[in-house]
């Protein structure tokens, strides 16, 4: 694998770099054919150990069984989303961390991930892609024990801005998958982002209060959209080994009810109104040996 590679020796801080990423995005101007000279370095954490007490917090505010020892399938991007952080905040990152939207995300899970215990995280930016509503960085993190890789993850942020493409003709897509059936109905707290912003480092004011959310846009603060996939996947299960990928459609609204939906392969998250709207939607599959 070619690139740089970076050892630190401790987690990056959070908070100072969503707000250093903040400070530097004005001065960012996202266009077709940007390019990123860090494309394929890697930033290698090694001697991860987690925080028992974060990671019980973040079980309890996901959905997930806490107490035992094993990581929740979506725990490892908790650990490895400060190094992207770093990654994305830094000067020669292209893209204004201010609107860059997480769309999607797909994981891969080879073995159970003990709670205890030491791992190693490596997260580099994969390259960036056109998009027909602008450009999206791809962000693989990687989690490894003993030197194999035993959790991945590909996740998608989109930076919209002008294209000099015409819009694409319409084609018709392919046909619809059968409606799923509902099997629970959940009342979302206003607090559901603050507690989630504890467990998780990830305090973006979009999450956190009403007030702040207006800020950047929104009537009120919205859910982590990887607290919906967490709580989504809490409810449906997983296997040992396995590949999930999700898609964040709509922000979640807090406070707020969601219907959950699922028929064992695939999930969604909507909302009650009459069309339901779909706020994630996704598929678990079972890894074969």
């Amino acid at each position: 694998m070619s690139g740089a590679v970076t050892t630190l020796s401790g987690p990056p801080s959070l908070g100072p770099l969503l707000a250093l990423g903040a400070l530097r995005s004005p001065f960012k101007r996202p266009r077709p054919g940007v390019a990123f000279p860090g494309t394929g370095d890697r930033l290698v954490l090694p001697g991860v150990r987690v925080d028992l007490a974060r990671l019980a917090a973040y079980e309890r505010v996901c959905g997930f069984p806490t107490g035992e020892d094993s990581l929740p399938l979506t725990y490892p991007h908790v650990l490895g989303f400060p190094l992207a952080m770093r990654i994305m905040s830094g000067r020669g990152f292209p893209l204004p961390l201010l609107g860059l939207v997480h769309t999607s995300i797909e994981i891969t899970r080879h073995t159970a991930l003990a709670a205890t215990g030491s791992h190693e995280l490596t997260v580099r930016v994969e390259r960036l892609a056109a998009h027909r509503r602008g450009t999206e960085a791809l962000v693989v993190t990687e989690l490894r024990d003993g030197g194999a890789v035993v959790w991945e993850s590909t996740s998608t942020y989109l930076s919209r801005h002008r294209t000099e493409a015409p819009p694409a003709a319409r084609e018709p897509g392919p046909d619809p998958l059968p409606a799923l059936p509902v099997l629970d109905e959940w009342r979302l707290a206003a607090d559901v982002g603050r507690r989630y912003g504890a467990a998780s480092g990830d305090r973006n004011p979009i999450h956190l209060h009403p007030l702040t959310a207006r800020l950047f846009g929104f009537p009120r603060a919205i859910a982590h959209g990887m607290w919906t996939v967490a709580r989504c996947l809490a409810a449906h299960g997983t296997p040992q080994a396995v590949r999930v990928r999700a898609e964040f459609r709509a922000p979640v609204l807090l406070p707020g009810t969601v219907t959950f939906a699922a028929d064992g392969e695939r999930f969604e998250l909507r909302g009650t109104g009459d069309p339901a709207r779909v706020h994630v939607s996704g598929r678990v599959d079972p890894l074969t040996p």
